[in-house]
């Protein structure tokens, strides 16, 4: 009889993608996407632009929040059948509000295997942009457009007392920024808006004064909100010795 050889299941390669400014692309995330078979992208049209200005003629299929219960199984069989897919979207990392975390787990659940290609984040790039301390720090998504799933979303927000960071739409950033004192008091704010774009702007204080000196409500806005009570500059501080007099233990002194 015949014997069927079944191929080498392929790779699902997540991909990050610049947040504006082209150059903030890993030479690494440039190989893979010329070297896949496919490239499934979020927005075909921001991705063409992407693949344009780095000459990469790879192929690339839509896969967004509104068609992904019939493109996971037909991904899924090209990744069965030893294709190499990239997984992108419009902007920043993979999986961070949009659907790829859903093909991510369908991949882990069908055995194929996931390589991450790390690069750009908004969240990540902005929090860090802020000067909040980063020991902990909650990353949300878009605030919600339904006056229910927003209450519900801020609910949420108000239960982190650590460092967060979420998106808004420019025809909401006023509101959102009017809204914060009364909804997490005197937290300090840091708005990012247009980041590694021509007009990047950073702005920080508390939502009313940072609706004054944006120069414009157009583009994109990340918003960070840093700690609930800030500690005191005269509070004591643990010296190093004391800390690894408790944590010795289970502390690695190579890092």
């Amino acid at each position: 009889g015949t014997i069927s050889i079944r191929p080498m299941p392929g790779t699902l390669f997540i991909v990050a993608t610049p947040i504006g400014n082209l150059e903030d692309i890993t030479l690494r995330a440039l190989r893979v996407l010329r070297e896949a078979d496919v490239i499934a992208a979020e927005d075909t049209r921001r991705t063409a632009n992407l693949l344009a200005h780095y000459s990469i003629a790879t192929p690339t299929l839509s896969f967004h929040e509104h068609n992904t219960r019939a493109r996971i199984p037909q991904l899924l069989r090209r990744l069965e059948a030893g294709a190499g897919v990239a997984l992108v979207t419009d902007a920043g990392t993979p999986g961070i509000s949009d659907p790829g975390c859903e093909l991510i787990q369908a991949c882990w659940e069908s055995g194929i295997t996931i390589d991450p290609v790390p690069g750009a984040s908004a969240p990540i790039t902005a929090a860090v942009a802020s000067g909040f301390p980063l020991d902990s720090l909650t990353v949300f998504g878009f605030v919600p457009v339904r006056s229910k799933d927003r209450e519900k979303w801020i609910l949420r927000a108000q239960a982190v007392s650590d460092t967060f960071t979420f998106f808004e739409t420019p025809h909401r950033i006023v509101r959102t920024l009017s809204e914060m004192p009364t909804r997490f008091g005197d937290r300090p704010i840091f708005v990012a808006r247009e980041m590694t774009k021509l007009h990047q702007q950073f702005v920080h204080g508390s939502g009313p004064d940072i609706i004054g000196h944006l120069t414009s409500t157009r583009g994109e806005f990340t918003l960070v909100v840093g700690p609930a009570g800030a500690v005191k500059d005269d509070a004591p501080v643990a010296s190093d010795e004391q800390i690894f007099a408790e944590f010795g233990h289970m502390t690695d002194r190579s890092k």
